[in-house]
């Protein structure tokens, strides 16, 4: 595993100098979504390509921005999905971005998921390594990762972070979102996946729902590369994650981009949303 978490550090050190001086204009190229790739998307790509295969002990890497996983070493045991640059729109004005990775033992399946761990790039560059039973933050400093200390959720938060587009929401949806904020939640959402979520982290808990909705029956947010890394990172922290009815973890994985709703939280919000789902 520290090989891993050293390969991750140096992908995280190599896409912040990316950000830093590389074209972000728009490729002729398409990912897995059909969405036309910004360059930045495809050389973070790379660039984790590059420095997971220099570990032996991984078997399969999978990339968001591919249709297809890619075998490394058929004697290895060890699978990583990952998505380079989540959020890659948003460098264009200078708002926090992310790269997320689950690490799997075996199969991309959640039950098989045995670490995770995130990098956020923002005014400081800060990555996340859950594993163990620990959540562990660490900052970039002098071209090195030094360690911070553990992330630990307090049991009810403050902050709300919404997505999706709220025209589609389920009338019992936006019911609940809404009675969060009339007891005195704040708002607080950029877009970007790994910075709304980063801050309900350390900022003690909150929720962060993306849930399916009538243009998106089944959530946008993919299981393998963001929905489960996060909520084994949200649940060795103390917290929750739930597609509103059962814990994403256990969902079945058919295909490599599947998606799924997803709420991330403290034990309090969770509960809330398990209320009103069990309901609806």
């Amino acid at each position: 595993m520290i090989e891993i978490l050293e390969a991750i550090q140096k992908s995280a050190i190599r896409i912040k100098n990316a950000i830093d001086v590389k074209d972000i204009g728009y490729s002729q190229e398409q990912n897995s979504s059909g969405e036309t790739q910004l360059q930045l998307d495809i050389q973070s790509d790379l660039i984790i390509e590059e420095e997971l295969s220099c570990v032996a002990g991984i078997h399969t890497i999978a990339s968001e921005e591919k249709e297809l996983p890619m075998v490394l070493n058929e004697s290895g045991r060890i699978f990583v999905a990952f998505d380079p640059l989540d959020g890659s729109s948003l460098v264009d004005v200078n708002l926090s971005v992310g790269s997320i990775f689950g690490i799997y033992e075996g199969a991309f399946t959640g039950k098989k998921l045995i670490a995770a761990c995130y990098v956020v790039y923002g005014p400081r560059v800060e990555l996340v390594f859950a594993h163990e039973g620990k959540v562990k933050l660490y900052l970039l400093q002098d071209g090195e990762f030094e360690y911070v200390k553990q992330i630990h959720l307090e049991p009810k938060g403050k902050i709300m972070a919404p997505g999706g587009t709220q025209q589609f929401w389920a009338p019992y949806h936006k019911a609940m979102i809404d009675s969060f904020f009339a007891t005195g939640y704040r708002l607080r959402y950029s877009g970007g996946m790994v910075p709304d979520l980063h801050q309900i982290l350390l900022k003690g808990g909150g929720l962060f729902s993306y849930p399916g909705a009538a243009d998106k029956p089944e959530g946008k947010l993919r299981q393998l590369f963001e929905v489960f890394p996060f909520a084994l990172i949200f649940e060795m922290a103390g917290g929750q994650a739930m597609d509103g009815k059962i814990r994403v973890l256990d969902k079945t994985t058919a295909h490599v981009h599947d998606t799924s709703p997803c709420f991330f939280g403290s034990s309090y919000e969770i509960a809330v949303v398990l209320d009103v789902y069990g309901r609806n």
